[in-house]
């Protein structure tokens, strides 16, 4: 690359409230359009807002978790433009006191600088049926409140963009404020993209100015990017085309930009406005926002263990590797089954007077392997989320504890956990139901190890010529004449005994 990318980020996210941001319509999703609507989020002449006070303590709440300033006098401002979802012909804003200044996130190994948080509302939804010429509005998501974030532009390459954005996604379900799911709109992500010639900048107070009389190249802005890999692809693809424009000694021109997943490529969709353009002021039906001491502190009260903190926790606490904490600290649902299950292997730990801190580890680890490598599987195979599984944390560790005691082996145990996720129960009568309880019984397995003995003399005879490795596959064949219930280790002693015979 011959010249520096500079990357900086803006992110809205739909609060979570029951009410949108300045009416009391319900801020939900409606399959029937126009249905969560009044005077108000209509725009219509004559009504009067009121701030939601939730949305607001919410707001203030995600920038103490990032290490904001927080304004404690704030206001409202009228955001000035025309478009057709836009039904007031403004949109109420923050402009120059946001709630939220500074602040800063880890991604990707990096640092990345916040410039700001602050809240506003949400615009209506466009669609264009593609049989018809018409354009269609449905106004049930105008006035759901959405907390913007912008960073400073001191991103310089498209995986810590994305990781930026996967790590503050964390933080919002974390903070159960906004499910922030991109898939469904709840969170969108805008960047803004140049690139400069080495030496010709510098990053001074927030903005990249030039070195001399170097002359500086537009940025663009890059929109409709629904997914996290979809971020990463627009930026990589963005990249690529303004460097290419540089290298011919064309003009790169300030424009918003939309990312085409379908040819993987931006498309312009229009010039880029300036803050000009908009004609912000104070917004005259709103009064000015006061915080007070008391408010904060109880706002700080609400402050929860945030997923930098459950990671090296779930190190500390329970010796897991950096790359199982990360997994099971990536989601919140996924974090609280965790500890649920582990609470439960404590709780039948010190049922059999035996020592937590003795056990801890191996039964973590062990849970930790199944949970990551088995039921996480299954989750992203059906699409599905670990909050709406029929596996109960108590029923999984009874299950992990199965597994550590060696009632099961891993055959049988795939087969419970599969039940499980079917149809929920607990693991031991479904092992019951099935027979899948291991067989350590000597007489039981000697009986089939001498049917096997019987049935294969080629085998025994190599093995007796001195092939060894041959005992596998007797192995093998016990195991599978008794459906997977055999203890494995106890058939191999009792295998060599009768072939050295």
């Amino acid at each position: 690359m011959n010249y520096d990318v500079i990357i900086g980020l803006e992110i809205h996210a739909a609060l979570n409230t029951k009410s949108k941001m300045f009416c009391s319509c319900p801020n939900e999703n409606s399959s029937e359009p126009n249905t969560n609507v009044c005077p108000i989020c209509l725009g219509h002449p004559g009504t009067l807002p009121t701030a939601n006070i939730q949305a607001i303590e919410d707001t203030i709440l995600l920038g103490l978790a990032l290490g904001c300033d927080i304004n404690q006098h704030s206001k409202f401002d009228r955001k000035n433009y025309f478009y057709p979802d836009l039904p007031k012909g403004y949109q109420i804003s923050q402009y120059d006191i946001p709630f939220c200044e500074g602040g800063k996130l880890e991604a990707n190994n990096k640092t990345v600088d916040i410039t700001r948080i602050h809240l506003e509302e949400d615009t209506g939804r466009l669609s264009h049926p593609p049989i018809s010429d018409e354009s269609l509005v449905d106004f049930n998501r105008a006035g759901t409140p959405l907390v913007e974030l912008v960073t400073e532009p001191v991103i310089r390459d498209a995986a810590t963009a994305k990781a930026f954005g996967q790590r503050y996604q964390q933080v919002l379900r974390y903070l159960r404020i906004s499910n922030a799911d991109m898939e469904k709109g709840e969170m969108r992500c805008e960047a803004n993209i140049s690139l400069q010639k080495k030496d010709s900048w510098k990053y001074k107070d927030g903005h990249i100015i030039p070195i001399g009389n170097a002359k500086l190249n537009h940025k663009v802005e890059l929109k409709n990017i629904n997914s996290f890999k979809a971020m990463e692809k627009a930026i990589e693809f963005e990249i690529k085309r303004q460097s290419a424009l540089i290298d011919k000694g064309e003009q790169i021109p300030a424009e918003t930009r939309g990312w085409n997943d379908i040819k993987n490529e931006t498309v312009r969709q229009r010039v880029k406005e300036t803050s000009a353009d908009y004609r912000y002021f104070p917004d005259p039906d709103l009064p000015p926002v006061v915080i007070n001491d008391k408010q904060l502190k109880e706002i700080k009260s609400r402050m929860v263990e945030l997923p930098w903190n459950a990671e090296l926790r779930l190190r500390s606490d329970y010796g897991l590797g950096e790359y199982d904490a990360q997994v099971l600290a990536s989601d919140i649902h996924i974090s609280s089954f965790a500890e649920e299950v582990m609470s439960e292997m404590q709780a039948w730990v010190e049922s059999e007077k035996d020592l937590w801190e003795r056990q801890r580890i191996i039964l973590a680890k062990l849970a930790t392997n199944w949970i990551i490598n088995e039921l996480l599987k299954h989750l992203n195979e059906k699409n599905e989320s670990i909050a709406d599984i029929k596996v109960t944390a108590e029923h999984f560790a009874k299950f992990i504890i199965m597994i550590h005691q060696g009632k099961i082996n891993s055959s049988a145990a795939q087969t419970i956990l599969n039940e499980m996720m079917k149809i929920g129960g607990e693991p031991d009568a479904i092992m019951r139901k099935l027979n899948l309880e291991i067989i350590d019984d000597e007489k039981v397995l000697i009986e089939a190890i001498k049917k096997i003995i019987k049935d294969k003399p080629d085998q025994v005879a190599e093995f007796k010529k001195g092939k060894t490795t041959v005992i596998q596959f007797l192995i093998g064949q016990v195991m599978a004449a008794t459906k997977g219930a055999a203890n494995p280790a106890i058939v191999k002693s009792l295998l060599e005994k009768e072939l050295n015979k």
